[in-house]
């Protein structure tokens, strides 16, 4: 049986690595392919292309799509055991199909490990130089439409302003209101604030402040001031991508902090962090679903095989961005939207299971 499984487990990894090599190349060539005038017209270095980019876009391809080559790879192997009558062979030894899904699940949970550490500890700073590639020379600039900001930047104390222009770090019509308990002790209002980046503080231009204090008003009044505020201008109007490049600790805390601020992208950045468990633990339910469907003998072979198995993965992607959507717009919870297709294709799992060759 060691044999048996060793056999199994060395067929898994060297398909899925192949399957990986094969698809990842021809993304990268179709990358480039793509981006080629951008890289022309940007003048953007050889070797920023080939490091910054291309070394950092590969990891991060292959995890994505790490459930879907696990799928194929089984799928394809599976099917030619089973065109080849091996798993027949196996069966009639007197091996079960559940002893025979062990190796399957071995080699399903060292690529659900995998993956989870490149995604959450890996991946992340390289994600970060590859952003930062994309920003500079392949990116539009990069223009905010969020309006009517509303946060709250430490327990207390809310910021408001109408909109904020990315390209001069500027906020206009502004206003910050601090509160003891659910009383307004003071409030500031300006025409606009600025980030001053030799100073590393904001610039508040025509400025009216309001402080209340035992039921007595006082009022300060000018044009311009600088002061220190707890945050900084890069919180605002930022691409919903930047958590890509935060590992999960940092995912984590930044969650904390934008949940307490009231940003409006808050479910973009919980479903990037259950992702990033789903992902992986979706690795074993497509690899029930191949092994199930692949094991049997019928006439079309691997062809069918293959057609079912692409037609039920693209399913489960199909679904997941779908739910996915609903949850960015506010109408779904995050844990459940990412969740969901793991649950429903758990069910189809098992049932496949059920009815595999035993």
């Amino acid at each position: 049986m060691r044999k048996l499984d060793l056999y199994i487990i060395r067929k898994f990894l060297g398909t899925f690595f192949f399957a990986i090599i094969l698809i990842v190349s021809i993304s990268v060539i179709f990358d480039f392919s793509e981006h080629v005038d951008e890289f022309i017209d940007k003048e953007a270095p050889f070797r920023a292309i080939l490091f910054d980019y291309y070394l950092n876009f590969i990891p991060y391809f292959a995890n994505l799509f790490s459930a879907l080559f696990t799928f194929i790879a089984v799928i394809y192997f599976t099917s030619k055991m089973a065109y080849n009558t091996e798993i027949i062979a196996i069966l009639s030894s007197g091996v079960s199909f559940r002893r025979l899904m062990f190796p399957y699940f071995i080699s399903a949970l060292i690529i659900g490990l995998f993956s989870f550490l490149m995604s959450n500890y890996v991946i992340p700073p390289a994600n970060k130089k590859r952003l930062d590639f994309t920003d500079t020379y392949i990116r539009k600039r990069f223009v905010n439409r969020e309006r009517n900001i509303h946060r709250q930047i430490e327990p207390g104390i809310f910021v408001y302003m109408i909109n904020w222009e990315t390209s001069s770090k500027s906020g206009y019509k502004f206003a910050l209101e601090k509160f003891d308990g659910k009383t307004l002790v003071s409030k500031l209002t300006s025409r606009s604030i600025r980030w001053n980046e030799k100073k590393k503080k904001w610039t508040v231009s025509d400025y009216f402040i309001r402080n209340i204090k035992d039921g007595k008003e006082s009022f300060i009044q000018g044009t311009k001031i600088d002061t220190t505020l707890n945050f900084g201008p890069y919180e605002f109007g930022r691409r919903n991508n930047v958590v890509e490049a935060m590992n999960l600790p940092e995912l984590n805390q930044f969650i904390d902090q934008q949940s307490m601020r009231g940003d409006s992208n808050i479910n973009a950045y919980k479903i990037e962090k259950y992702k990033r468990l789903a992902n992986p633990f979706s690795t074993f339910i497509l690899t029930l679903i191949g092994a199930s469907l692949a094991s049997r003998k019928i006439r079309g072979g691997m062809g069918l095989h293959l057609g079912l198995g692409l037609l039920l993965s693209f399913s489960f992607i199909l679904f997941l961005q779908i739910s996915v959507v609903f949850a960015t717009n506010g109408s779904m919870n995050p844990l459940l939207s990412v969740w969901l297709p793991n649950i429903l294709f758990t069910f189809v799992a098992l049932y496949l299971y059920r009815v595999a060759p035993k």
